[in-house]
This record gives structure tokens, C-alpha cells and sequence, in this order.
């Protein structure tokens, strides 16, 4: 039995689309809360308060890393929200995977066809030390994770002839 360990945190690249979300979610706060005090009427200070609770949650939902470890045959993945909150999103059995390979591996060109949801545990693209990796599991699922070379390596101990490192 094999009880290799690995672990890889990996920091989802934030897009326009959070950005913007940022932005629009402070604009009002910032409106409000100088209205409030250049008026000090108390319902706008309570209105100033729910757009501070809003953004609160909005920079939670736009500032995510995935953590993925590997231990005895199992890979899980955590989400965690704002370095404050985790959520256990997926645990991937890898006697069930069916192929792991970069996204632009020719490995993949048999699989390219085959309808299912697509999972997006990622940063979204390539990073300096993990490259994009989709993979097809049990059938009718597609994970899209960001791997380093060890963490690959270690799946490819186990499972020789379903992981490729090109």
C-alpha cells in the first residue's frame, strides 16, 4: 500500500468579473456612508451599514483558493473563501479516474467529444509552477484542476496509465 502525501494550494485568478463586482458593490457604500455623515440622518447610516455587510460578502465570495491533497488513494479538494473559510467541494477517488492529462496534451483528443459538466476547481489558466490539467472521472464528469509536476507525479505512481505528464 502506498501512503504518499501531497498538498498544493492554489490561488484562483480573479477576473474582470470580480473585479467589476468589487467595484460595484463599494460604490455605494462609499456614496452612502459620506451622505451619512455629511447629513447624519439615521436611516442612511443603516443603509451605509447593509451595503458594508453586502461587500463583506462579496469580497468572501471573490477571493478563493483551492486546496487539493492526496492521501492514500483519494484526492480531496477544499474551497477556501477569503484565507478564513473551507468547504470540502469534492473527493476524488483515483481508482476512478479515467484519464489525467494537461488540457492541451493530444492524450486528449479521444476524449474531446464527450458531453458533461465540467467542474472548475482551477486558477483558469497555466501558472509559473502548476500546469492546467482537465480530467475525466467516473464516466460523466470533467475536473479542471491546476497541478504541479510532484503532485502529478505522485497520481502517476499509482495510476500509470491514466495520468500523463505531457
Amino acid at each position: 500500500m502506498n501512503d504518499s502525501y501531497k498538498e498544493l494550494l492554489v490561488k484562483k485568478e480573479s477576473g474582470m468579473k470580480e473585479k467589476a463586482l468589487r467595484v460595484v458593490s463599494l460604490v455605494p457604500t462609499i456614496i452612502a456612508g459620506l451622505l451619512c455623515l455629511l447629513t447624519g440622518n439615521i436611516i442612511i447610516f443603516i443603509i451605509a451599514v447593509a451595503f458594508g455587510v453586502l461587500d463583506y460578502f462579496v469580497f468572501q465570495w471573490t477571493d478563493i483558493e483551492y486546496e487539493y491533497l492526496y492521501l492514500d488513494k483519494e484526492i480531496t479538494i477544499d474551497k477556501i473563501m477569503a484565507k478564513q473559510r473551507r468547504k470540502r467541494v469534492a473527493t476524488i477517488s483515483v481508482d476512478k479516474i479515467e484519464i489525467l492529462a494537461p488540457v492541451k496534451s493530444y492524450q486528449l483528443d479521444s476524449y474531446k467529444n464527450r458531453e458533461g459538466k465540467v467542474i472548475d476547481y482551477s486558477a483558469g489558466q497555466d501558472l509559473p509552477d502548476e500546469k492546467l490539467y482537465m480530467m475525466f472521472y467516473d464516466g460523466n464528469q470533467k475536473y479542471m484542476l491546476n497541478l504541479s509536476d510532484d503532485f502529478a507525479k505522485t497520481i502517476k505512481g499509482i495510476a500509470p496509465r491514466k495520468v500523463f505528464l505531457d
